[in-house]
């Protein structure tokens, strides 16, 4: 009798096949172990039971994981890599893995992550990639996993973080960020504010510690002072020099519900340093500077304007301009947004029928709008 209860005991429970490296056993729950830690084995065995639940891979010599290295293990629900020699993990290793809930790469070589592979992963609930050697976390990397609790990242590279890389996470509890060197400048100010209103405790907060800049070294990511943050406002000056005379204005010259203040105004100028000259004409040709001043700093950019009326732009634009050259055509705002003091040379292709009828009023002057963007931003 006892010999037929053994015999469909077996029969009735779930097979497991195991390489000989590893021991593997069902636990009371009913979930498939399959423990190869400690076996110094250089890639994930072969032969492992398509319904095994929980993999243990730590303190081995993995250097590597394949797309198709947990391919027989679709069912997983645990693995654990810590302590291994992972440098490199090919886009879809964990991709097939649907029912992940811990995930454990620390203490390995990685300076990449294929991020992507967590989107299939939205039942996880621990995620432990500390003592690696990651230097960027991408923002979207965490979206979906709306099930982590436990994400861990102490001990890597990480020199800031993306605004909002933790919100899409409504279920952690637990975050480890010590040990990074991270840069405290305003880009990273969010995290403190995001850490005063989360419930989520950040693990050892008093070592997640500023890198730089030198004033901050030392100082706790949560610590960051607000006041060094707040956008400091500048004061504007246009300096507008043309071949018959230079104007300095101070300031906008146009109020803040768009009317122009009190006078005829010839320069409209805006708060956000953007200048309109309604009647752009030939004697308005010259240079354009935006002058900008606060506790910061100084800086300002120039650019130069001309307005060209003939069959070829090209004979009035200056001899070393790059954009010169191309007869009867429209040249167009050349201008290099990363540089103060970039050229900037505007150039109005006049149809012929305009310049006939121009000439016949007795050489009346066409003149046209111009808009130019000058604005300049300081910040720490």
């Amino acid at each position: 009798l006892l010999g037929c209860l053994a015999l469909a005991a077996a029969l009735l429970s779930p097979s497991l096949a195991c390489p000989s490296p590893c021991s593997c056993s069902t636990k009371k729950n009913g979930r498939l172990l399959a423990e190869c830690a400690y076996r110094e084995l250089r890639a994930v065995p072969r032969g492992l039971s398509a319904n095994v639940t929980i993999l243990t891979l730590s303190a081995n010599r993995l250097a590597r994981l394949g797309r198709a290295s947990l391919a027989e293990v679709p069912e997983l629900q645990s693995l654990w890599l810590g302590y291994n020699h992972i440098a490199a993990v090919e886009p879809g290793a964990f991709a097939a893995l649907p029912q992940l809930k811990n995930l454990d790469l620390s203490h390995n070589r990685l300076a990449e992550f294929p991020w992507q592979d967590l989107r299939n992963l939205s039942g996880l609930q621990i995620l432990k990639l500390s003592n690696n050697r990651l230097a960027g976390l991408p923002r979207s990397a965490l979206r979906g996993l709306r099930e982590l609790r436990s994400l861990w990242l102490n001990d890597n590279r990480l020199t800031t973080l993306a605004r909002g890389t933790f919100e899409a996470l409504p279920a952690l509890a637990q975050l480890q960020l010590f040990h990074n060197p991270f840069n405290c400048s305003c880009k990273l100010f969010w995290l403190k504010e995001w850490a005063d209103g989360t419930s989520a405790v950040i693990s050892r907060a008093g070592s997640t510690l500023c890198a730089a800049p030198a004033r901050l070294r030392g100082r706790p990511v949560t610590d960051i002072p607000g006041q060094l943050c707040v956008a400091p406002s500048a004061q504007l000056t246009y300096l507008i020099r043309t071949a018959g005379r230079r104007v300095d204005i101070r300031g906008p010259t146009v109020a803040r519900d768009g009317g122009a203040k009190a006078g005829r105004q010839r320069f409209l100028a805006f708060k956000n340093g953007t200048m309109a000259i309604p009647d752009f004409g030939k004697e308005d040709e010259g240079t354009y500077t935006c002058l900008a001043v606060n506790d910061v700093g100084v800086g300002d950019v120039s650019v130069n304007v001309a307005l060209a009326g003939s069959g070829n732009p090209a004979e009035e634009l200056p001899g070393d301009d790059p954009q010169a050259g191309h007869p009867g055509g429209h040249k167009g705002d050349e201008l290099d947004p990363s540089g103060g003091g970039e050229k900037l040379v505007i150039v109005y292709h006049v149809p012929r029928e305009a310049r006939s009828g121009a000439g016949a009023a007795g050489g009346a002057r066409i003149r046209l709008g111009i808009l130019l963007a000058l604005g300049l931003l300081l910040r720490w």
